[in-house]
């Protein structure tokens, strides 16, 4: 599988999977999407319900990835990275809810992260050590700890904004003999990516501790997030009388694109809603507008608080190659805060299911669509977190004490970075060069 730019004036030329990766970002300044997509039918459709996750991903890996991953690498690979999988829930013959926060740290990223350090440890076995940078707030900084901790030849470096670090072990820190670098940035979440933007395409210094990154601009993050919308399809598919839909919470648009890239990798998936909080990001995708970044709105639905999202380009790459297939393909959908928590206790008091605030946006779109005159089709919504990560609201809607799990209690523990310092490039590398 080969890789290009979103930057249709590059010239260069086409990258190895290994290669986008580990180096993360081309040098124009765009994206890495692929520029070939294998047809993967014929090797999920003989599935069927008593296939288990790390084995389709381990089979989906081996054929995307060919020449790269053979097999046995394949399987190796599945198998360090999923302790875990969806879990999808089957409400009626009208709606199914894809429960992704079953991960070590509860968010549906443990799924894409957890193959990232997975696959880049096999592809570094035998070469020297790299060095991954990623921006976190909230619990996305304790997944990537989780997902790279005692991997391999690599080194991860966290930075976090103005707030709390959390659910670091201390035995985890380079310093005491372990892999991870937390490092805190007097600055907002934008201005800690900015960094790793800026860090990557100073060639000189990336180059020369082969800094790469666990964010959702490396491809490696989306391609895997494809896998679990087909592991839906495979559980559904007997029990199928009409087309099939996913509805998608979606901030950075990273969980979005995996499913379109399910799509092309042969998914019968019939479309695709892009539910949405009042920040409403896709309208200025849809209308092919770049936009600019603005001030969120703060919801209930926090990881949806996103104005300019870290996808565009790659989105917007889908748009300008098919625009009247997508604008059948995607449909939108924006949720209040209101509609997020009437839903929340909706579906506790139908279906004895407590899901998140993001579960809720995509539950809610997807009822929206299917109150259309005439839809007959099956929506699966993706409930993207543990809702015991948001404990006031679950006790707010059971009137019971929130049950939080042990291994979700100790990622509330605050942690100490190793540097605190300004946003600025020269401060980062140096912070870096010193805790290396």
């Amino acid at each position: 599988m080969l890789f290009k730019s979103t930057v249709k004036t590059n010239n260069a030329p086409l990258v190895t999977f290994k290669d986008a990766i580990l180096r993360c970002l081309p040098e124009d300044g765009g994206l890495y999407i692929p520029a070939t997509v294998p047809d993967l039918r014929r090797f999920f459709l003989y599935m069927d319900q008593d296939t288990n996750y790390k084995e389709m991903a381990a089979t989906l890996a081996a054929n995307l990835l060919q020449g790269e991953l053979n097999p046995y690498s394949a399987s190796w690979v599945a198998e360090s990275a999923f302790s875990f999988e969806p879990d999808l829930k089957q409400l009626d013959e009208r709606f199914s809810i894809l429960d992704l926060g079953d991960g070590p740290t509860g968010v549906f990223k443990d799924f894409g992260i957890a193959f990232l350090a997975a696959v880049m440890e096999e592809f570094l076995k035998n070469a020297s050590p790299v060095m991954v940078i990623s921006a976190a707030q909230g619990d996305i900084g304790t997944s990537i700890a989780n997902a790279f901790h005692k991997r391999k030849n690599i080194i991860a470096v966290i930075l976090y904004p103005q707030g709390l670090v959390r659910g670091i072990d201390t035995e985890a820190l380079l310093k005491n003999g372990g892999n991870i670098i937390p490092i805190q940035v007097n600055g907002s979440l934008d201005d800690c990516n900015k960094l790793i933007a800026d860090l990557i395409h100073d060639r000189e210094f990336s180059d020369r501790y082969r800094i790469t990154c666990a964010n959702a601009i490396n491809p490696g993050r989306l391609l895997s997030q494809a896998f679990y919308y087909i592991y839906a399809f495979v559980k559904l598919k007997q029990s199928l009388q009409d087309a099939l839909l996913f509805s998608v919470p979606c901030g950075n648009f990273g969980n979005l694109i995996g499913g379109l890239y399910a799509w092309k990798f042969g998914l019968p998936a019939s479309g695709f809603i892009a539910a949405q909080n009042s920040n409403n990001p896709m309208i200025d995708i849809a209308a092919g507008i770049r936009g600019t970044a603005r001030s969120p709105t703060a919801t209930i639905s926090p990881a949806l608080d996103i104005t300019y999202p870290s996808n565009w380009e790659r989105l917007a790459s889908f748009y300008e190659e098919t625009p009247a297939v997508m604008k059948n393909m995607v449909t939108q959908r924006v949720i209040d805060d209101k509609t997020t928590m009437r839903t929340i206790e909706d579906v506790w008091k139908r279906y004895g299911i407590m899901i998140d605030p993001h579960g809720a946006v995509a539950f809610a779109a997807a009822r929206d669509v299917a109150s259309q005159k005439g839809f007959y089709d099956h929506i699966v919504a993706l409930a993207t977190g543990h809702a015991a990560n948001y404990p006031e609201i679950t006790a707010k809607v059971t009137g019971k004490p929130a049950v939080i799990p042990e291994r979700l209690a100790l990622l509330r523990q605050t942690a100490t970075p190793c540097a605190v310092i300004e946003n600025d490039l020269f401060a980062l590398e140096t912070a870096i060069a010193a805790s290396y």
